[in-house]
C-alpha cells in the first residue's frame, strides 16, 4: 500500500534529524499534525512570533535545521518580526504554513493566503507553494537545502490543507548532501594577507558569523600571532571573541562618523564575518577615516554587494581565518594602539532618575550580582537594550556560545528563544543553566513564551530589571532632539503576577540581598523561575 504525503515527508524528517516542531496549530494545519508520530516532539508556544523565536535559538543551540509550523496568511504575519530576526541572526529554519483547500484557492476563501510566496519576503531566503500535492516532499527537501546553504536562514512553505492525505511518490523524497561552506579565491586571499603584512597599524573586527562557524580559537590564534587589536562589529548578536582578552578593545558602536573615529589612526581594516556596517541612528560623517584601507570578508554575496567601501572576499569566516593564519607571519611584541574601550559611560554618564527606595539597584549594580551569583558556565539571553553596554562591562563574555542576543532590533525575541536555547542543552546533555536578562518593555512582545517555558519545564531563570519606561526610546529622543514623546513610559506592569499567572514561580527582589537568595534559589528549581527586579531609571547615551 502507498504511503499518503505526511507520511513520506515525516520519514523525510526523521532522516534529516529534524523530530521537533515549533508552532501553535490553527485549522489549515490539523491536516498536518493528525496522528502525530509518536517519535516526534511538538512544541506549542501559543503565538506564532515565539515559535519562530524558540525554533531560532534550538537551531542556533544545536546547529541544525528547525522546524515551525503557523498559521496560513495569519499566523504567517503574526511570525513576521522574528522570522526578520531570524534571517538577520542568519538561522536555518524551514517555516511551514497551511493553506485553504486547493479546490476553493481560486475563490480565495476566508483565512486563505492569497499569495503565500509574496508574503513573507523578503525575510525568507526561499519560499514556495508546492504545484502538486506530490511535489510537498522534494519541496521539504529544496527547503531544507536552501535554510543550510550559506548564508543560512530560514525559508518558507505554503502545504494546502488537503495535500497531506493524497498518495506520495515515494522516489521524490530523495536526500541528498549540502554544502554549508564557502571556499575562498586563494589568489585574493593572499593578497589581503599581504595587505595585512604591509600595514603599519592594522586591526581586526569580528562578527557574529565567527561564532555561528565555531571558530573563537582561530579568531583568537590569529590575533595573537599579528598582535593586533580586535573590535566587535557593530550589534553583534553573538560574541566571537573573549571579552577579557587583552587585544579586544570593545563594540563599534552603530553610527558612521562615531565608528569612523573609532578607527582612526588604523591603516588598515580587516571585518571578518559581519556587515559592513550595522548602521541605525544617522550621525552625518565619513564611513572610514581618511588613510584607511578596508577589506571585508563574508559568505554572502549580497552583504558584500551593499558595503559602502572597502574591498570584499566571498568565504566562510572560519575557513578565511584559518587561511589567513597560515599566510601571515608573527608581527613581534606590541601592545595593541587602542585602548579597552567596552562602552561610552565615562564620557558620557546615564541620566538617573533618583529613587524613592535607597535599596533600589541600579542596572549596573544588579548585572554584577547576577554574574557573582551564576555558576560560571552559565549561558545569557539578553532583551534590554537600553542596559546592554553595562551588562558588557559587568559581565564580559569570555566563553564561546555562552551569549545570545537579537540581530534585527525587533523586540519579542529574547523571552521565547530562552526556551529554544534551554532545550537544546537538554537535547545534547550540555545541561548549562541559562539565564535571560529581558526588560519590562521587551518582556510585553512575547510573554507568552513564559508558558512554553513551564509546560516544557524548563530550568531557565528570567531576571526582569524594571524601570517602568522604553528606556532606549528615551535615548533615541535625546540624540533625535524630540521632546515631550508620549507613550514613553510603562506604569502599572505586576511582573510577578505575569509570571504566576503562565505557570512560572515569581518572586520580587528589590535589595542586593534578595537578588542573590531568589537567583540562588532559581538556579536549583527545575522549572523556570521569574524574578521582578526594580532598578533605577537612567537614560544611557546611545553611542
Amino acid at each position: 500500500m502507498k504511503k499518503n504525503i505526511r507520511q513520506v515527508t515525516f520519514d523525510l524528517l526523521r532522516k534529516l534529524d529534524i523530530t521537533t516542531v515549533f508552532g501553535n496549530p490553527g485549522s489549515t494545519e490539523e491536516t498536518f499534525l493528525k496522528e502525530f508520530p509518536a517519535d516526534f516532539r511538538y512544541i506549542q508556544t501559543l503565538h506564532e512570533a515565539s515559535a519562530v523565536a524558540a525554533a531560532d535559538a534550538y537551531a542556533q543551540s544545536m546547529r541544525k535545521v528547525a522546524l515551525v509550523n503557523v498559521h496560513t496568511s495569519a499566523g504567517l504575519s503574526n511570525a513576521m518580526s522574528n522570522m526578520l530576526t531570524a534571517y538577520m541572526n542568519r538561522t536555518p529554519l524551514i517555516i511551514t504554513a497551511g493553506n485553504q483547500t486547493r479546490e476553493m484557492l481560486l475563490m480565495e476563501p476566508w483565512l486563505s493566503n492569497i499569495e503565500p510566496e509574496t508574503l513573507p519576503k523578503p525575510w525568507v531566503k526561499w519560499s514556495y507553494q508546492p504545484v502538486r500535492a506530490e511535489d510537498v516532499p522534494a519541496a521539504f527537501m529544496r527547503a531544507y537545502a536552501m535554510a543550510l546553504q550559506p548564508p543560512a536562514g530560514p525559508v518558507f512553505l505554503s502545504i494546502p490543507l488537503d495535500d497531506w492525505d493524497k498518495t506520495a511518490q515515494e522516489e521524490q523524497a530523495v536526500i541528498r548532501s549540502v554544502p554549508q561552506r564557502i571556499g575562498y579565491d586563494p589568489l585574493r586571499l593572499k593578497a589581503f594577507a599581504d595587505a595585512i603584512m604591509a600595514a603599519e597599524n592594522p586591526v581586526l573586527i569580528y562578527g557574529s558569523a565567527i561564532a555561528r562557524g565555531q571558530g573563537w580559537e582561530a579568531g583568537i590564534t590569529l590575533a595573537e600571532k599579528l598582535n593586533i587589536p580586535v573590535w566587535a562589529a557593530p550589534a553583534s548578536e553573538r560574541p566571537s571573541f573573549p571579552e577579557t582578552h587583552p587585544l579586544y578593545v570593545g563594540s563599534l558602536p552603530f553610527a558612521i562618523q562615531p565608528l569612523s573615529e573609532k578607527l582612526e589612526g588604523h591603516d588598515l581594516a580587516v571585518v571578518i564575518g559581519a556587515p559592513v556596517f550595522r548602521y541605525y541612528p544617522y550621525v552625518a560623517g565619513s564611513y572610514i577615516p581618511e588613510g584607511l584601507r578596508l577589506l571585508h570578508i563574508s559568505d554572502d554575496p549580497l552583504e558584500i554587494g551593499r558595503a559602502p567601501v572597502g574591498g570584499g572576499l566571498l568565504s566562510d569566516a572560519i575557513l578565511a581565518l584559518e587561511g589567513l593564519i597560515d599566510l601571515v607571519s608573527a608581527k613581534g611584541e606590541k601592545p595593541p594602539v587602542v585602548a579597552r574601550q567596552v562602552h561610552n559611560m565615562a564620557a558620557h554618564p546615564p541620566v538617573v532618575t533618583p529613587a524613592t527606595n535607597p535599596d533600589t539597584l541600579s542596572a549596573a549594580g544588579l548585572f554584577r550580582i547576577l554574574r557573582e551569583v551564576s555558576p560560571k558556565d552559565t549561558i545569557l539571553i539578553e532583551e534590554s537594550p537600553s542596559n546592554l553596554a553595562e551588562l558588557h562591562r559587568e559581565w564580559p563574555i569570555e566563553a564561546p556560545d555562552s551569549f545570545y542576543t537579537f540581530a534585527s532590533g525587533s523586540l519579542g525575541w529574547g523571552l521565547p528563544a530562552s526556551v529554544g536555547i534551554a532545550l537544546g542543552e537538554k537535547d545534547s546533555g550540555r545541561n548549562r543553566p541559562v539565564l535571560a536578562i529581558i526588560g519590562d518593555g521587551s518582556m510585553q512582545y512575547s510573554i507568552q513564551g513564559l508558558w512554553s517555558a513551564a509546560q516544557q519545564q524548563l530550568p531557565i531563570v528570567y531576571v526582569i530589571p524594571k524601570n517602568g519606561e522604553y528606556t532606549i526610546l528615551k535615548s533615541f529622543a535625546v540624540l533625535e532632539k524630540t521632546p515631550n514623546v508620549p507613550g514613553l513610559d510603562i506604569p502599572g506592569l505586576d511582573i510577578v503576577a505575569l509570571a504566576k499567572g503562565y505557570g512560572c514561580y515569581a518572586v520580587y527582589a528589590e535589595t542586593a540581598e534578595q537578588v542573590k537568595a531568589a537567583c540562588q534559589e532559581a538556579f536549583k528549581r527545575q522549572g523556570p523561575t521569574v524574578i521582578e527586579v526594580p532598578v533605577l531609571p537612567s537614560i544611557p547615551p546611545l553611542i
